[in-house]
């Protein structure tokens, strides 16, 4: 039997909330059909952008690789289904600014094809170093489908120095509204146990625990059978309390294990790693079925969609395409969001695809009035929600004075923009676009620190190179004029012995001259016989 009862922590802050999970949870996922065009995004992870392998006009197979991994933080995007790349161009993205970014757009020959794109499956992964595994999860463009979509490989990529205590898996799903990872966990649990046990022999980790909100008790009995049928008993599913925001990562951490992640650390730091369930089934299907990652399991729902439901969809599928598979919208004029309620991006049109990052798509009611903005009242309210232990009025204050200095000095980016404090402020301050302000501003100061700092290390190089060439040439003049004047000197030394010489011989010449006038003369009277 699986162990099941484990002592849990408590977390500071959170909240109860409306769950409104029912509508899409009571079906089993459905596969959507292809759409008439794939948009494609090459940014659909967090780091740098891939370089493009394919061009317009090339014919590409499901799952062949489109934008190349090759460099530092980058994650490779894959061919939805086979077609022709009929553009590469800028289309909207997932951004609440409808900001548009550049998109591979696939056309479908309806044949979905795989063709030679299939990756050679691994069928034995524990006998594979984790090395190797490490470069085909990258390879297969595999990253975090909670959300945050930090490439897999790299997270799985510990120290050696600090050795992992425990893999989490994080089932808890915690946001109104979404329930993909519940439909995942209830239909797929092999699969997503089979993705723990390789992360587990990655990362060299002796347990793992899947920590799962108790108001999923079906996901829970669900992998707990599974469990017991494989005989895995390193792996534990946790049945923690319903809370919002049990799902982030730090908070289910602290839950599950008593340890808190130190501000501006990792997991990895206390000797953890974190995973989400969705993460876990596509390397499993990496590794084992050599595909990449092409399609997610995604909840599309809200007072707006007329059948709310869970759907395993291609990535790069439009909203627009998924919406119409959901019987449409149920009056006009709808609000779109990507994720739930709380944490979500507002979506300005459904002409944007469904991309790693997209685990739910919420329809609502168009609102018809604004909260009005109030002065802060220091009721504490947003202190005491808070799940990170900051003082949301501080660092809003700080921010709105664009004090940022001072906002790091409350911990600003501990902050994980969960929305409890902007929820329960009777002023109905936006608190959290506040801090998503000073942060991105503080990241801009920090950018533009790093490239003055940077372009003044090249003027500095270059003026040492300029410095440093004057000095070889004044050293070089130096040596010129020093051996000229040396070659000077020889030369008169050189002079003088030569005019010794030339004195010598001509007083010589003049000593034999002088002897020669006075020796007697012989004639040929006095001569001998």
């Amino acid at each position: 039997m699986i162990q099941t009862l484990r002592k849990l922590w408590q977390i500071h802050g959170g909240l109860h909330l409306d769950y409104h999970k029912e509508a899409s949870n009571n079906t089993h996922a459905r596969n959507v059909p292809l759409a008439a065009e794939f948009i494609i995004p090459l940014q659909q992870h967090a780091g740098y952008k891939p370089t493009l392998t394919a061009k317009v006009g090339d014919y590409v197979y499901k799952g062949q690789e489109l934008a190349s991994h090759t460099g530092f933080m980058k994650v490779p995007v894959h061919a939805s289904t086979s077609g022709t790349i009929t553009a590469i161009e800028e289309r909207p993205i997932a951004h609440p600014s409808g900001l548009k970014d550049l998109c591979l757009i696939l056309t479908p020959d309806g044949k979905d094809d795989w063709g030679n794109a299939r990756m050679s499956p691994y069928l034995d992964p524990q006998q594979i170093d984790p090395e190797t595994l490490r470069k085909r999860i990258c390879a297969a463009g595999i990253v975090g489908m909670g959300g945050a979509v930090f490439p897999s490989a790299i997270k799985l990529n510990v120290h050696d120095h600090i050795p992992v205590e425990s893999l989490i898996i994080n089932g808890a799903e915690c946001e109104p509204y979404i329930t993909c990872d519940d439909r995942l966990m209830q239909e797929q649990p092999e699969e997503i146990i089979g993705g723990i046990q390789i992360m587990m022999h990655i990362i060299n980790a002796p347990q793992c625990l899947i920590g799962i909100e108790d108001n999923k008790p079906q996901a829970i009995a669900v992998l707990q059978t599974a469990l017991e049928k494989l005989g895995e008993t390193r792996v534990q599913v946790i049945a923690v309390p319903t809370l919002y925001p049990t799902g982030s990562e730090k908070q289910l951490i602290q839950i599950l294990t008593g340890k808190e992640v130190p501000s501006g650390g990792r997991p990895a730091n206390i000797g953890i790693v974190c995973h989400n369930p969705a993460t876990a089934r596509a390397i499993y299907r990496a590794i084992r079925c050599g595909e990449p990652l092409i399609d997610r399991y995604v909840t599309v729902t809200g007072e707006g969609i007329t059948q709310p439901a869970n759907f395993n969809v291609p990535l790069g599928t439009p909203i627009a395409h998924l919406v119409q598979h959901a019987g449409g919208y149920a009056q006009p004029d709808p609000q779109l969001a990507m994720g739930g309620p709380m944490m979500g991006v507002k979506l300005p049109s459904d002409q944007i695809p469904i991309v790693k990052a997209t685990n739910c798509i919420l329809i609502t009611r168009p609102v018809d009035t604004t909260p009005t903005v109030m002065p802060c009242i220091r009721c504490g309210r947003c202190a005491q929600s808070c799940p990170a232990s900051l003082l949301p009025q501080q660092l809003y204050w700080h921010a709105r004075a664009r004090e940022f200095e001072k906002a790091e000095n409350y911990h600003l980016f501990d902050c994980i923009e969960c929305g409890c404090c902007a929820y329960v402020c009777p002023s109905h301050i936006p608190l959290v676009d506040y801090y998503r302000f000073a942060k991105a501003e503080i990241r801009t100061q920090r950018d533009a620190k790093n490239k003055a700092e940077r372009a003044r290390e090249r003027h500095d190089f270059h003026q040492e190179r300029l410095d440093r060439a004057k000095r070889e040439k004044a050293e070089k003049l130096a040596k010129h004029k020093q051996q000229a004047q040396t070659g000077n000197a020889d030369d008169s030394k050189q002079a003088a012995i030569q005019a010794a010489l030339e004195r010598a011989k001509a007083k010589k010449a003049q000593t034999a001259a002088t002897a020669s006038s006075d020796a007697p003369v012989t004639t040929s009277e006095n001569a001998p016989e």
